[in-house]
């Protein structure tokens, strides 16, 4: 069994309030979780109204599949123009 922990840290240019991020974060954190069947949480940057940091978790028994998993994470990310990828990290549990 393979756990593999993603981070996402990410910039939110247009938000205005904290209200305005948790917007588009749970629209992002909504789309991760239904296509990859994913646990996802913020995790770091919680008052911070322009940034963010998500917490992406997946399990399988096929390592090289979480791999192509994680670039499909990437690509997703990077599809969302109102949020920025700033950084993005992946370690093995």
């Amino acid at each position: 069994m393979h756990i593999l922990l993603i981070k996402l840290k990410l910039q939110i240019p247009n938000s205005h309030s904290l209200k305005d991020k948790r917007r588009q974060i749970k629209s992002l954190k909504d789309r991760l979780g239904n296509r990859f069947n994913a646990s996802i949480a913020e995790i770091d940057a919680l008052d911070s109204w322009q940034q963010a940091e998500l917490g992406v978790c997946m399990i399988s028994k096929d390592k090289s599949y979480l791999d192509k998993q994680y670039s499909l994470v990437e690509a997703l990310a990077l599809e969302y123009t109102e949020l920025e990828l700033i950084n993005m990290s992946r370690e093995w549990l």
